[in-house]
């Protein structure tokens, strides 16, 4: 029997990863699809007059079993990939976004919802009840259901060619990515590379039966090698092929995809009535029209790009005192380590030995622990798909389980590079229990090399942080819908958790309890403590604008700017130059690996991560007031996370803080306006 199918007992109704055989992912899919069909069809022959029930919670209620074997196939996908997953990808997301239009646009089911929805009064429904009649009508009304018969098949065509393109771009980036690699085989050349660096190569050069040291595009080694690297040719050719995944000469080249996904989601706008793909997306956000979204990322671009200037300066004056006339971007990473060095005596590397990844791991669930009473128990008996992955049982204050947490933090061939969040099962009632979510968390930290664990740069911590951020979200969900459960949120809110509990890495009385040397246990001086919380802000005009040239970007191709003839590099130079510090590298490019917009879900919603960043700083502002771990506040947040997105998002955030968010928390903690403002 499909061993996605059968029936096993394991604990807590996980995954059982090791049962699974890839082979029967097609069919296992094939038959969930039938049987969610089935269920649909149920609905529709149901002779009861239409009403809340019966139609809109039975659609709720429907493609279970689907939603999960799906979740586990993209999930490994991501996270433990082959050529057979990859192939098999680009055959079954055309089968799912069939299915998803089969019922879209299916005009007996989409009459029986818009009666609910025209005769329902909302005084009879909870917030929650209502705010589902009220996604589903609009998810089925926004994706074509009151489109003519030619033009849904037309919106089919587009979605099963969208779901093909999407997923080659990603295995293009991933191609590309393992392809290269830095071979180094004189000593000289490791020149200014930390010890740990210079180990973590020759252990890559050895599982490759190489001689020397090898440096790859995976994060772990390509960061810190243009931080620390002092051979400037070396670090041009490693940022170059960096800025060519995806856009070289071969077979990964994404450029003619980027055209056809643009193209396609433009047309997909078009036949659903919308100007543009933005104006599509925005219409379920808190920034809801392109205008808004510009208009705030001009806006921050104006207050910020002074400040970046003038750091940028900063490094220009270090570069030239080593002969460097023109600084670039290659050279950016380098001379701000130099910098930081400089200005604070304080180095990434020399503050790894303080952060080894289970130490940190440890106080992201303390954090936990504090704000939500939640603690973590590793089990040994749930299965996982690879031997490094842990999984956690997640219990609450009543020490009763509440959600299991997968937690895979080392890159891998098969893995693609970023960190995310992600779930296997989501969290919904029945009228029996409370069903639990099963979240992941992955991510593409060093290893362990001999002797010596795995050790965290500090832009690490706040990635760890980041993504428990997202889990905690995941985790705390306690709605009645699936649908709008945890995460399932308005995409511009979804940031505000992760963000949210990176500010506790600049806490000095949250630092002390955990940044502790992995091999004497001795407490991270307190000097050194403080020039991490003071150096919060370093280079945050830069890193600023950079966030808002991926939102420019994102916006240019979203609202229909380009053209069949545009080269992708000029396109992108052109709408990303008021943001740029640095002189464009030809034949360089970001936006055939840019996998946020092309392959995941931030298509016309880059900005997001900007926008989320005003509602996280005003938040952590109000811990701030109380106590960082302030029992009532933690527990009004607390609140916020567990509601998902039963409520206006803005609604939440006032109920939480009292008051609309106010951007100039943003700005102060960054260091962007001046402290008389």
């Amino acid at each position: 029997m499909n061993s996605l199918l059968k029936k096993i007992e394991t604990p807590f109704d996980s995954i059982p990863f090791e049962n699974i055989n890839q082979e029967d992912f097609k069919s296992a899919i094939e038959w969930a699809i039938k049987e969610s069909k089935e269920e649909i069809q149920k609905i529709i022959e149901n002779t009861e007059p239409p009403g809340f029930i019966n139609t809109i919670v039975a659609l709720e209620n429907s493609g279970k079993k689907l939603n999960i074997i799906s979740a586990v196939f993209f999930n490994l996908n991501s996270a433990e990939t082959n050529d057979y997953l990859q192939n098999l990808a680009q055959e079954i997301s055309p089968m799912l976004a069939e299915y998803s239009n089969d019922i879209i646009l299916n005009e007996k089911l989409f009459e029986k919802i818009k009666i609910v929805y025209d005769t329902t009064l909302k005084s009879k429904l909870t917030q929650e009840e209502y705010r589902l009649l009220d996604k589903t009508y609009k998810d089925f009304y926004k994706n074509g259901a009151l489109l003519s018969e030619e033009d849904k098949q037309k919106l089919r065509e587009i979605s099963n060619e969208l779901a093909t393109l999407t997923v080659k771009f990603g295995q293009n980036v991933l191609r590309d990515t393992n392809d290269y690699i830095l071979h180094l085989k004189n000593e000289k050349d490791l020149e200014g590379l930390p010890d740990l660096i210079i180990s973590m190569a020759r252990e890559e050069a050895k599982k490759r039966k190489l001689d020397g040291w090898v440096f790859t595009l995976h994060f772990p080694s390509y960061v810190p090698f243009l931080k620390y690297s002092k051979h400037r040719e070396l670090r041009e050719e490693i940022y170059i092929a960096s800025m060519q995944k995806g856009f070289k000469d071969n077979e990964n080249n994404n450029e003619k995809i980027i055209h056809q996904i643009v193209e396609l989601r433009q047309q997909k706008a078009e036949l659903l009535g919308y100007s543009t793909y933005a104006d599509l997306i925005l219409q379920e956000r808190m920034a809801s029209s392109p205008k808004i979204v510009l208009d705030f990322l001009l806006d921050l671009l104006n207050k910020a790009k002074p400040f970046a200037e003038k750091e940028v300066s900063e490094l220009k004056e270090l570069a030239v005192q080593d002969g460097i006339n023109e600084i670039m971007a290659y050279d950016h990473a380098y001379y701000a380590e130099v910098l930081r060095k400089n200005k604070y005596d304080l180095s990434e590397e020399e503050l790894k030995p303080y952060f080894p990844l289970k130490q940190v791991l440890k106080a992201a669930f303390d954090a936990a622990n504090k704000l939500y009473g939640l603690s973590f128990k590793k089990r040994n008996d749930i299965q996982k798909y690879h031997p490094e992955v842990d999984v956690y049982e997640v219990l609450n204050e009543e020490k009763k389980t509440y959600a299991l947490l997968y937690t895979d933090f080392f890159p891998r061939e098969g893995k693609r590079a970023g960190a995310w969040m992600t779930q296997y099962k989501g969290q919904y009632k029945t009228l029996q229990e409370n069903i639990r979510p099963h979240i992941s968390i992955v991510c593409n930290f060093s290893r362990p090399n001999g002797d010596i664990p795995s050790l965290l740069t500090f832009s690490e911590v706040t990635t760890l942080f980041h993504e428990f951020g997202h889990a905690l979200h995941g985790i705390l969900a306690n709605t009645t819908f699936e649908s709008l459960s945890g995460t399932n949120v308005y995409w511009d809110f979804v940031e505000l958790p992760s963000q949210f509990m990176e500010n506790f890495c600049y806490e000095k009385e949250f630092l002390v309890t955990f940044a502790k040397h992995f091999q004497t246990g001795e407490v991270l001086e307190e000097d050194k403590i403080d020039k991490i919380v003071a150096s919060a802000n370093f280079l945050q005009g830069y890193q600023t604008l950079r966030q808002i040239g991926f939102g420019l970007l994102d916006m240019a191709y979203h609202t229909n700017q380009l053209k069949p003839s545009d080269s992708i590099e000029d396109f992108e130079e052109k709408h990303i130059k008021k943001t740029q510090l640095y002189p464009h590298i030809k034949k360089t490019a970001i936006s055939p690996s840019f996998s946020h917009i092309f392959q995941g879900g931030y298509a016309a919603g880059y900005y997001s991560y900007k926008w989320a960043e005003v509602l996280d700083a005003d938040a952590f502002s109000f811990f701030k007031e109380n106590g960082i771990f302030d029992p009532e506040t933690a527990d009004k947040f607390k609140t916020l996370l567990s509601k998902g997105g039963t409520d206006d998002p803005m609604e939440l955030y006032i109920a939480f803080r009292g008051r609309r968010p106010q951007p100039e928390a943003l700005l102060k903690r960054a260091g962007l306006i001046t402290q008389d403002v």
